[in-house]
């Protein structure tokens, strides 16, 4: 059955985290939706190799709209989460426990949710400390399922994976 997935994204997302999965959903029949602050606008990737055209604002979608969020990493997330929409919107599938999926620094907009307290996580290493300040029961694997809800993952080389139990949990 097909799964509509909103994606968070904005510049300076790690290419392959943003462009692997997606393409491994969309394969899969899935629809995914590019979510920014602005409907139109094109994204770039941190290393030049990806862009992605925004589906859709933030101020156009509703958690409501979808059964799945990812969130590719890269400075992405980071730059996310300081708008409080996309903290909302995160939260949001998060407490209606509907799959999210985030890797590397992807977790950060989970982290400023306030939502990862108790949760089997993990991320790049650089926010290993975060996510244990956030709650989080940090786990330095490939790939991490909390609750066949939450699956994460810490870096590039963590994609086969990551897609994999990504699947495995949109079902």
């Amino acid at each position: 059955m097909s799964k509509k997935i909103a994606v968070l994204v904005t510049d300076h997302f790690e290419d392959s985290e943003y462009s692997e999965p997606v393409s491994a959903f969309k394969e899969q029949g899935h629809e995914v939706t590019a979510i920014e602050m602005e409907n139109g606008k094109t994204v770039k990737g941190k290393q030049g190799k990806s862009e992605v055209v925004i589906d859709q604002s933030i101020d156009e979608v509703s958690p409501d709209d979808f059964d799945v969020l990812f969130i590719p990493g890269g400075f992405s997330p980071d730059i996310l989460r300081a708008d409080e929409r996309f903290v909302q919107f995160a939260k949001a599938f998060m407490e209606a426990k509907k799959p999210v999926l985030a890797i590397c620094h992807g977790p950060q907009l989970l982290i400023t949710a306030e939502t990862l307290e108790g949760r089997d996580v993990t991320g790049y290493k650089s926010i290993h400390v975060d996510l244990k300040n956030a709650g989080g029961n940090l786990h330095d694997e490939e790939v991490v399922v909390c609750q066949n809800q939450l699956v994460t993952s810490r870096q590039p080389e963590d994609i086969p994976a990551f897609i994999r139990e990504s699947l495995k949990v949109i079902g």
